[in-house]
């Protein structure tokens, strides 16, 4: 299913959403929250509550293979996902998830890569 959090509209504000993962994620840099789309997270495989918050899942559409990668921001009760509308459409490249309500999606954690950008200046040793 969807949730709109619309997160482009709230400045990517975890707690103008009431986003459960806001406690430990709401304070992180503009470019962690904006870097993947939102998801919350109920699924049957994988950590729960705070254990999942800012973790990363690479979510693909069963039906069409389109894929994305999702942050973890807030928790669900549907045992699945509810991706930020803006995902879902991503996602819903033949429509048919918005005609039934639902994707069917298969997702993976995988690493945000959060810290892939490390700076390093050459050291003079002798």
């Amino acid at each position: 299913t969807y949730h709109i959090y619309n997160p482009q509209n709230v400045g990517w504000d975890l707690y103008a959403v009431s986003a459960y993962c806001s406690t430990w994620d709401g304070n992180k840099p503009l470019a962690w929250r904006r870097k993947y789309g939102w998801t919350a997270f109920c699924g049957p495989v994988g950590p729960r509550g705070r254990d999942s918050c800012g973790k990363c899942l690479r979510v693909t559409n069963t039906g069409t293979g389109a894929q994305t990668t999702v942050r973890i921001v807030d928790q669900c009760s549907n045992g699945g996902l509810d991706l930020d509308v803006n995902v879902f459409r991503q996602l819903d490249t033949d429509g048919r998830g918005n005609q039934r309500g639902h994707l069917i999606v298969n997702y993976e954690f995988v690493n945000c890569a959060d810290n892939m950008y490390v700076l390093a200046s050459p050291v003079d040793i002798e």
